[in-house]
């Protein structure tokens, strides 16, 4: 494989398409442009992940790959191409493993394709990078990291990072002074009762509620709690749970993902089950209690220096599946609040 372009005027990064694997793959854009310092580079994120960049200084520009609009379909991701190929970019680095990102810059027409060869787009990559053996028994973010090194980029530290918006972050102080006013501040917990792929990730709400009333009892702490629309109920649950209703505040579905940042680096601790928002407070240094179950502690566990993950070592955890296949859920229900 002849050597990855040195100093490309214009470069093409491919965002992962889920927060939490955004925020792992921050030590890679880091990485990207440490060794690029001149160029322009430009990252394609799907709107969702964008929050995760917007303030980034490693990142000149945000592309949104706008999959459930503009770009939908076939023939939206032929217009992708074109859209792409317009920016003259001279190279792309794919930190997505798809197909679907090594055909859409091929047909964009960027001479400098780097990425992992898998999920059968070797032929479609200019400099392909084969997966090391176990690296998938290392954390996800020496995964990104090595793909870099593969492509001939010197590698740097591995911590995350996030940069938070100043006016979300005032915002949100602002708003947890009002919560606070005529009183001393008492401690703010973040709870995140939700979790996408499939129920087996997540601790049951009534557990999280039980928790929310010895938080309160113990410490008289402001509790927030994270989520989607889908986490509604979750939050109701945990609300009932504490006295005085006033000290529960619920924001599922009412933040965007750079409100949600900035509560999140307010907190002075936050219990999570593994989801993006994990790694979120992984990222912006909050104290955090991580409760895993179905899922790889060592792959995809919060990396951060004041994180902490409770799990039960059971034969059939982690069994990386969306719903209990023994249909007793132990990893999860196994976990008492007064861990």
């Amino acid at each position: 494989m002849r050597n990855f372009p040195k100093k490309p005027a214009r470069l093409l990064v491919r965002s992962t398409n889920w927060i939490g694997d955004a925020v792992m793959t921050t030590p890679a854009i880091r990485t990207i442009k440490e060794n690029y310092p001149d160029t322009e580079i430009t990252l394609m994120a799907l709107p969702w992940v964008s929050d995760v960049f917007a303030f980034c200084p490693h990142v000149d520009r945000i592309f949104t790959y706008d999959k459930e609009g503009r770009h939908r379909g076939l023939s939206g991701k032929l217009l992708l191409a074109r859209d792409l190929r317009r920016q003259k970019f001279d190279a792309a680095i794919l930190l997505q493993n798809a197909f679907e990102a090594a055909l859409i810059t091929t047909l964009a027409r960027i001479p400098a394709r780097g990425g992992y060869t898998t999920d059968g787009r070797g032929l479609l990559l200019t400099h392909g990078v084969k997966k090391q053996a176990g690296i998938d028994q290392r954390h996800q973010v020496h995964y990104y990291q090595q793909m870099l090194a593969g492509l001939g980029l010197r590698t740097g530290p591995d911590e995350l990072e996030l940069f938070v918006s100043p006016q979300k972050l005032h915002e949100a102080r602002e708003a947890l002074a009002d919560v606070f006013s005529g009183r001393v501040r008492a401690p703010v917990i973040g709870l995140n009762p939700g979790a996408a792929y499939g129920p087996a990730k997540r601790w049951p709400a009534e557990k999280f509620a039980e928790l929310a009333t010895m938080l309160h009892e113990q410490t008289e702490c402001l509790i927030l709690v994270f989520g989607t629309k889908a986490d509604n109920q979750a939050a109701t649950m945990i609300q009932q749970a504490v006295p005085d209703r006033k000290w529960c505040l619920d924001l599922t579905g009412k933040t965007d993902l750079a409100t949600a940042i900035a509560y999140i680096g307010c907190c002075d601790g936050f219990v999570t089950n593994d989801s993006g928002l994990m790694h979120v407070a992984a990222a912006v240094d909050t104290p955090l209690v991580a409760l895993f179950g179905s899922t790889d502690h060592v792959a995809t566990g919060p990396h951060g220096r004041r994180a902490v993950v409770l799990r039960k070592d059971l034969p059939c955890s982690p069994c990386k599946k969306t719903h209990c296949p023994e249909k007793h859920f132990a990893c999860m229900e196994e976990l008492s609040a007064r861990e």
